[in-house]
């Protein structure tokens, strides 16, 4: 049997059939598309830094893309395994209290909404749709994953700390407005005391 690898890893994600598959590459040809619409009308976004960017940003998303697919409704069983653990090793007590009295009773609830926030996420950060708010989710799961995994065996905290940096940078700076559907948002909305007012 051959070993696992990125490039094997890549090609099992993007030929594996299944819907979600056909969705991926409906999204991947949508941010393409959008791109090469924000690169025809805006010769300021012809860069190799925006070029950079976009690459970043779609592979954030493709993360939180993947990630989203074992939580697939009603498969709750991965999902209600860390959240044990979080009630097991989360480093702020409420939190632990949270999850254990009001999330997992309720998973049928709060399962679908996780799934849905990260699709979310993904969506927005792939098509550089609302990135900003999109970031803003981020931010909220990466703080929630850190605190809540902070002492949990064989997980390393600065792996979901470097998560809600990037979420961050995201946030300050969207990517969406480079190369996505926010920069031809952009162009629609009214200029107000010189700079454009738009949720992305």
């Amino acid at each position: 049997m051959m070993r696992p690898n990125p490039a094997s890893d890549v090609i099992v994600f993007l030929t594996k059939p299944s819907i979600f598959t056909l969705i991926y590459w409906l999204l991947l040809i949508g941010a393409a598309l959008i791109a090469a619409q924000v690169w025809r009308r805006d010769s300021t976004q012809r860069t190799g830094t925006a070029i950079g960017i976009l690459i970043l940003r779609f592979f954030t998303g493709t993360m939180w893309w993947q990630q989203s697919l074992w939580k697939i409704p009603p498969q709750e069983g991965g999902l209600i395994y860390w959240m044990g653990q979080e009630v097991a090793h989360a480093a702020i007590p409420f939190q632990s209290f949270l999850i254990k009295t009001v999330v997992l009773p309720h998973i049928l609830i709060f399962g679908p909404l996780v799934y849905a926030v990260e699709v979310a996420i993904g969506v927005s950060m792939m098509l550089g749709l609302f990135t900003r708010l999109g970031a803003l989710l981020g931010i909220a799961m990466g703080v929630n994953l850190w605190l809540g995994l902070y002492s949990a065996p064989g997980e390393w905290p600065w792996t979901y700390f470097f998560l809600i940096i990037i979420m961050c940078l995201f946030w300050l700076t969207p990517p969406g407005r480079v190369l996505g559907f926010d920069a031809l948002k952009a162009e629609q909305l009214p200029v107000t005391t010189g700079r454009r007012f738009y949720l992305a």
